[in-house]
């Protein structure tokens, strides 16, 4: 039990010291990387919808194809282009 309080006092005082850390060592005010933040997290979610739309066409036509009796033709994956 000793051991157990030891280390939840050590979490809490390492969760407290990295929080007024990373708040002191913030590279813009709070307004201007909260404005940051949802961009890049809107960015990512457009990306998301874009890659699981192709996706889902691609898997459409495949169904498509084989409903129909035509060989499937399974695409490789390609590298994203970044």
């Amino acid at each position: 039990m000793r051991k157990m309080m030891g280390f939840l006092a050590g979490l809490i005082c390492g969760a407290l010291v990295g929080a007024v850390a990373g708040l002191l060592l913030a590279p813009y005010a709070g307004p201007e990387l909260q404005q940051r933040i949802r961009a890049q997290v809107q960015d990512l979610i457009e990306k998301g919808q874009q890659a699981a739309a192709a996706k889902r066409a691609e898997l459409e036509t495949q169904l498509e194809a084989f409903k129909q009796g035509r060989p499937v033709v399974l695409q490789e994956p390609t590298e994203p282009a970044s």
